[in-house]
């Protein structure tokens, strides 16, 4: 079974902050008595880590969620046709409230 896109990135960009913030507050004892200094350099290091080596995952992401829009947008303009023809008004013609003033 193969895994949501999403799903993968978003694991992967939370071990990529929890990794160096537990390395931080373990190995590092300043860090334990200031854990948002800790925080912000995991942060950092984490978003460095996702730029560098996440990419492949955030490109499967995307893709995945502009082929779930596209199909969505699909759906509405299929609706938005049938709507029309109910309603028995151009399907081409503009929607809203300035629509009826124009005719």
């Amino acid at each position: 079974m193969k895994r949501a896109p999403f799903f993968v990135y978003s694991v992967l960009r939370l071990l990529a902050f929890l990794v160096p913030l537990a390395i931080l507050w373990f190995f590092f004892p300043i860090f334990r008595e200031f854990w948002w200094l800790a925080a912000i350099f995991a942060a950092l290091i984490g978003t460095s880590i996702s730029m560098l080596f996440l990419r492949r995952p955030l490109t499967e992401a995307s893709a995945a969620i502009v082929e779930r829009r596209e199909r969505v947008s699909g759906r509405q303009e299929d609706a938005d046709a049938e709507d029309a023809v109910v309603d028995g008004t151009d399907a081409d013609a503009p929607a809203g409230p300035d629509a009826r003033e124009e005719r």
